[in-house]
């Protein structure tokens, strides 16, 4: 499914709701057994792929109160956690993507907003 080694996906850092995906094999044929031509399922308005990691999620605004000097100034930032987890199936609109390239495979940049589903075998995980 990846062709990312582990020690790559650990130097790879999304930054805030972005989620780095794999995408699909394209299929060569339709259930009636037609042959599709190269590059018909770029036109689909909805695409899916493997979750292969998530950024950190959405920034929570930091709350400070000035008058409490005993307070530490440095801040920790917290993040809204994203739904997505590495191995998903996640479906998500195609023209909100960005397409990269990696070790010469593809694979999709897509933020939060755009996944629509996922579908989560947790078999795979075990």
């Amino acid at each position: 499914m990846l062709s990312l080694s582990y020690e790559e996906l650990n130097n790879v850092i999304l930054i805030g709701d972005k989620v780095l995906i794999k995408p699909r094999a394209e299929q060569e044929r339709t259930k009636s057994g037609l042959y599709l031509p190269p590059g018909v399922e770029e036109k689909e308005p909805v695409l899916s792929g493997y979750v292969v990691k998530t950024g950190p999620g959405y920034p929570i605004p930091a709350v400070t109160d000035e008058n409490e000097a005993w307070k530490s100034k440095g801040e920790e930032i917290k993040y809204v956690p994203l739904q997505p987890q590495q191995g998903d199936l996640a479906v998500f609109l195609q023209n909100s993507t960005w397409r990269i390239e990696f070790n010469d495979e593809k694979y999709l940049i897509v933020p939060h907003g755009a996944i629509l589903m996922l579908i989560r075998n947790e078999s795979i995980f075990k």
